[in-house]
């Protein structure tokens, strides 16, 4: 072991939570106990769990962690959401004095962040600031996000149980579509980066030598400009041709210029402390694209089409029927950051990589890497091209990389 600094360790959960954020809290901790902390001799003392990230961290709102007994750290990695609690606080630059004013005051020295876009940047500001103050201290970000959206990352902690809820939704939504038919819009997490979205095309049948015609037949990324007047053309076609649609939809769609088409539809939206239109907590999009659809297909004097929709909102995010993928790697990147911190390194973001690229033919299998902060913090990543078929489709190339992730679905039979 390399000559470490001694102090605590410390460890919070940000952002969202997922089905399996607690597997990455586990596995930080079981890393660190694997390296000593805690025992005679170990420069890490105590293993702390921030409770409501950096929030609680400045307000010296702490678990202990370091003797929690091993049965209950096993069954706590399989229960879904924070188990400290999560934050939604984006620190500024006097939030972050308070941070590292924080670990001085409670001899914090390795500093593991578990979060998204936002958390990794919370991670790389109060690295530099404690480099400025020279203060010497470990700070490693911990990928998680149902949405997908980081970059340098094949795919992140928590999106493939995420997709695995949705798929099986659109799966069983889709045989509802079918049994009392109608035009039916699921409207899907997903601000800025579709992954959760396409992941609904899973729900269709691929056992068949056709391309399979099941639902979702249409569905909607916020990477492609969404036009609400070929909206209307895209379910009127595939509703005369079978008296019935079945449709996703991003919350995040937008216009060709970029405007949230929840913005442009829904009148007096709530908005968040960032000035964004409040959409997965509300149904509103859903509503308003219905009754659009209501207005454009009925006939003049002729009974209304029966349009419904659903927001999933947040029942995405903590179901309780975890990919198996997703639990190991979620844990596996907890074990990795506490490794990198024990080896000497002094920052960085763990990144999950793809070992074979897709259409190698190759098993799937992943690698775990230590990332600069810079090049995750506070950027996003968007489905790439080879994703996404048409304005209304996802890629064969989509569906070859979803597969491993989300693990086998159930097949239903049809009449």
């Amino acid at each position: 072991m390399p000559d470490l600094i001694p102090g605590n360790a410390v460890i919070g959960q940000s952002g969202g939570p997922t089905a399996v954020i607690n597997q990455s809290l586990v596995g930080v901790v079981q890393g660190l106990r694997k390296q000593g902390a805690g025992t005679p001799g170990s420069p890490i003392k105590k293993i702390l769990g921030m409770r409501h990230g950096v929030s609680g961290l400045t307000k010296g709102d702490f678990h202990d962690l370091t003797d929690l007994a091993h049965d209950r750290l096993e069954l706590l990695a399989k229960t879904p959401s924070a188990g400290l609690g999560s934050t939604r606080d984006k620190p500024d630059a006097a939030y972050c004095e308070r941070i590292f004013d924080a670990c001085e005051q409670h001899d914090i020295r390795y500093f593991f962040y578990i979060g998204g876009n936002d958390s990794s940047d919370t991670c790389r500001i109060v690295n530099e600031l404690a480099k400025e103050k020279g203060y010497e201290l470990r700070c490693f970000h911990i990928p998680k996000t149902v949405d997908n959206d980081l970059m340098e990352n094949d795919h992140t902690p928590g999106f493939p149980s995420a997709a695995r809820f949705v798929a099986q939704a659109c799966m069983a939504d889709f045989l509802d579509n079918i049994s009392l038919p109608g035009i039916k819009i699921n409207v899907i997490m997903g601000r800025h980066a579709g992954f959760l979205t396409a992941a609904s095309a899973m729900a269709r049948r691929d056992d068949r030598i056709e391309k399979s015609t099941d639902g979702p037949q249409l569905i909607y990324l916020p990477e492609v400009p969404f036009e609400t007047d070929r909206f209307c053309n895209d379910v009127a076609k595939i509703y005369e041709e079978k008296g019935r649609c079945h449709i996703a939809v991003s919350e995040g769609i937008s216009d060709k210029d970029g405007t949230p088409i929840g913005a442009t539809l829904i009148k007096g939206a709530q908005t968040d402390a960032h000035g964004n239109v409040q959409l997965s907590g509300s149904g509103a999009l859903g509503d308003q694209l219905s009754n659009l659809l209501k207005d454009a297909l009925t006939p003049a004097g002729g009974k209304q089409v029966r349009v419904r929709a659903d927001t999933f909102g947040y029942v995405q995010r903590c179901f309780p029927d975890q990919s198996v993928v997703d639990m190991r790697e979620a844990r596996g990147v907890g074990k990795y950051a506490a490794r990198l911190a024990m080896s000497g390194d002094l920052d960085g973001s763990v990144a999950i990589k793809r070992v074979h690229p897709l259409g190698s033919g190759q098993p799937y299998a992943a690698a775990y890497e230590r990332v600069d902060l810079k090049a995750i913090a506070a950027k996003t990543r968007h489905m790439p091209e080879e994703f996404i078929e048409g304005h209304h489709d996802v890629s064969r190339t989509f569906m070859d990389y979803i597969r491993p992730l989300i693990g086998e679905l159930p097949l239903y039979e049809r009449l």
